[in-house]
């Protein structure tokens, strides 16, 4: 479910940044200017596809206590720029007129189609690290992802962008956002709270001890029980809200520092 909230708010925040640029660029009559942004487009996926491949290869060169540290500083990083992205996206809520009167800018210059390829690169290529970046932090926590959860949250943000700028529909787009902001909140606090877990495995942060322990046995069959955090339910709960069976003091502090700092500056930007 995690992957699938934050592919759909990536992709929907390109086809968003994307269909305003195109309806911009229609508008004033530069078509040559929109061949050059769906240049950009296309160089920045795959670009970001190949960035992908990178990561991972990079990712896979690391063992033992290297590996622990890699994912450890990965998911801090992943969570302060979920983060990052929460509070920037309820605070700017004048996105439109901003990237307008940034393309208003690119085409006063010599070289206006290169400016506009660089303004949907930007765009397109930032969003793509960033999934990059969460769904590696999402696989290392969950142990897996799930492709078709995050092939329907691709779907629905593309089908969202073409129902508001092809068919002109009203979308309620300041609930999607707030729903899928308060859910990434607990989201990006699992992330950090894992990424302490794992430097507390590296040995980079001194472990103080479980603060409880309520992992139930594996049944007879050698499965795990519903609400063990690797049975489907607390699986679920993990992947969404950074649910733990038997969390650290720090990691609980992490986890609780992350969710109340985070769910304070949304509010206050909102």
């Amino acid at each position: 479910m995690a992957e699938f909230i934050i592919i759909f708010r990536e992709v929907l925040e390109a086809g968003l940044i994307i269909g305003i640029l195109y309806t911009y660029l229609n508008k004033v009559d530069q078509q040559s200017s929109i061949a050059r942004m769906w240049q950009g487009v296309l160089v920045a996926i795959v670009l970001s596809i190949i960035g992908s491949f990178l990561f991972q290869i990079l990712a896979g060169g690391f063992e033992g206590q290297a590996e622990k540290l890699f994912e450890g500083v990965v998911m801090i990083v992943a969570a302060v720029v979920l983060g990052s992205m929460i509070v920037w996206m309820a605070k700017n809520k004048n996105i439109a007129d901003d990237l307008k009167s940034q393309a208003s800018d690119a085409l006063s210059t010599a070289n206006a189609g290169w400016a506009i390829f660089s303004l949907a690169f930007i765009a397109v290529f930032r969003e793509g690290i960033e999934i990059i970046l969460f769904m590696y932090g999402l696989a290392a926590k969950q142990g897996a992802l799930s492709f078709l959860s995050s092939a329907l949250g691709a779907g629905l943000g593309l089908g969202v962008s073409y129902a508001i700028f092809v068919q002109g529909k009203k979308v309620p787009l300041k609930t999607f956002f707030n729903v899928s902001s308060a859910i990434l909140i607990f989201v990006a606090a699992g992330m950090m709270a894992y990424g302490v877990h794992e430097l507390e495995s590296a040995g980079v942060i001194p472990d103080y001890g479980r603060v409880w322990d309520i992992n139930p046995p594996k049944l007879a069959d050698g499965t795990y029980p519903l609400f063990h955090d690797k049975g489907y339910i607390g699986g679920l709960f993990k992947g969404l809200f950074g649910y733990n069976g038997d969390p650290s003091l720090v990691e609980l502090l992490s986890w609780l520092l992350t969710a109340g700092g985070l769910g304070y500056m949304w509010r206050k930007v909102s």
